[in-house]
């Protein structure tokens, strides 16, 4: 069973000229789940030569525009090109009524079934158990209610000796509270929008540092770590990485097109 990890999107609030806003995509047995999906999304889809048809699940972490503002293009898109599989898409029920409001001002009718799961932003919570794959949602320590993600494999391959997990962690201030819930997984994905000496400004602005994301890692146990959603202050991400790994030895940067085997 495949179970691998694309990066879509690494930027922080605004794109820049080589990182778009966040999306990331997992593929879990030829199925694909969709996590973000900020503006430009589509564009790196088909950059990638990703299959339309197989996202069959799409999971927004909240609502701050670079998570979320690619949505409804990628929706739209996928009506074009006469999809007819249903698509399942978790996010914070805010977004129903916005989505509603959208394709109402186009008299826009999807070809396919849109069938939507509202998130609880306030607990750990199941969002889907079936065939090889769990999801769960989790809060996370933001601005506005966010939720983190985590993918956890059900059955183990004969090569394979242990479940394999993804966790997926947006926007947040830094939180022992999601520990548990993350606790030894195969892949973690903590945004790092900040480097140590703006630490104030990430406290601030509810993101967390780099050395906050590598200790968030090693209170967890994760075997390895990816960390994104980059302030466009920071052109060359080196010394961030250089940071985290100081305290987490197993870190990555989450840079655009990178594929990651779990």
């Amino acid at each position: 069973m495949t179970f691998s990890l694309m990066v879509l999107g690494s930027s922080a609030a605004v794109p820049t000229s080589n990182r778009n806003l966040s999306a990331h995509l997992l593929n879990a047995d030829g199925r694909f789940f969709l996590i973000d999906c900020g503006e430009g999304t589509q564009f790196q889809i088909h950059k990638y030569h990703v299959s339309w048809q197989r996202i069959h699940h799409v999971f927004i972490s909240h609502l701050h525009g670079d998570h979320y503002f690619g949505l409804i293009g990628l929706l739209n898109t996928m009506h074009l090109l006469g999809r007819k599989k249903e698509l399942h898409l978790y996010a914070p029920l805010l977004l129903r009524e916005m989505l509603e409001l959208q394709f109402l001002a186009s008299q826009t009718t999807l070809s396919y079934s849109l069938v939507f799961h509202p998130l609880n932003m306030l607990a750990y919570d199941t969002l889907l158990d079936e065939g090889h794959i769990s999801v769960y949602s989790f809060p996370l320590k933001h601005s506005i209610p966010t939720c983190g993600f985590l993918f956890r494999e059900k059955k183990t391959p004969r090569k394979v000796p242990f479940p394999r997990s993804y966790a997926y962690c947006s926007d947040t201030a830094m939180s022992m509270q999601i520990v548990p819930w993350i606790k030894k997984v195969g892949l973690l994905y903590h945004e790092t929008t900040f480097m140590q000496n703006m630490e104030k400004a990430a406290e601030e602005k509810f993101h967390s540092t780099s050395i906050q994301a590598a200790t968030i890692a090693q209170k967890a146990q994760v075997k390895k770590m990816i960390i994104g959603h980059f302030s466009a202050r920071y052109e060359d991400l080196s010394p961030m990485l250089d940071e985290a790994r100081s305290v987490f030895q197993e870190t990555f940067l989450a840079e655009e097109g990178i594929f990651i085997e779990i």
